[in-house]
């Protein structure tokens, strides 16, 4: 892809496709305006989280019928780039596409699930991981735009 282009299809993935990939794909959607054609996957599905919906939805986005969904769900291979987000989720993409021409990248991103604590406590890790990948997403894409 040239630089001043926006990938024309983009995957996001992550372990169980319930937090990290949904929210990315939903905020990369968001910033640029449904100009790329964007999906989320896990290497398995996740169960549906209550908490990824809330802080999604504090940035005006709704993913509260979001269902976790696995690559081989995928109704579609042919993306320019995949961005992986766990290493499970990289190992797994590096595989699925060592023959095709598609670019991977890997960033690290942390599991909210991972911090224990109160509800306010836990809610911010989640914050934290949509602000962090909302960050990267125009870090990565909006110079080139």
């Amino acid at each position: 892809k040239m630089s001043g282009e926006l990938p024309g299809a983009i995957l996001f993935v992550c372990t169980e496709n319930a937090i990290r990939s949904p929210m990315a794909a939903a905020l990369y959607k968001q910033i640029f305006e449904n100009k790329s054609y964007v999906q989320s996957a896990g290497i398995r599905r996740g169960e549906t989280n209550p908490f990824m919906p809330i802080v999604i939805k504090e940035k005006g986005l709704d993913l509260d019928h979001h269902q976790p969904q696995t690559l081989s769900d995928l109704q579609d291979s042919l993306f320019d780039i995949i961005i992986t987000l766990s290493p499970e989720a990289h190992h797994q993409a590096m595989e699925m596409t060592r023959t095709m021409a598609v670019d991977v990248e890997y960033w690290p991103t942390m599991d909210p699930t991972l911090i224990d604590g109160n509800r306010d406590q836990r809610l911010d890790a989640y914050r934290a991981c949509r602000d962090t990948l909302a960050q990267k997403i125009r870090q990565r894409f909006e110079t080139n735009n």
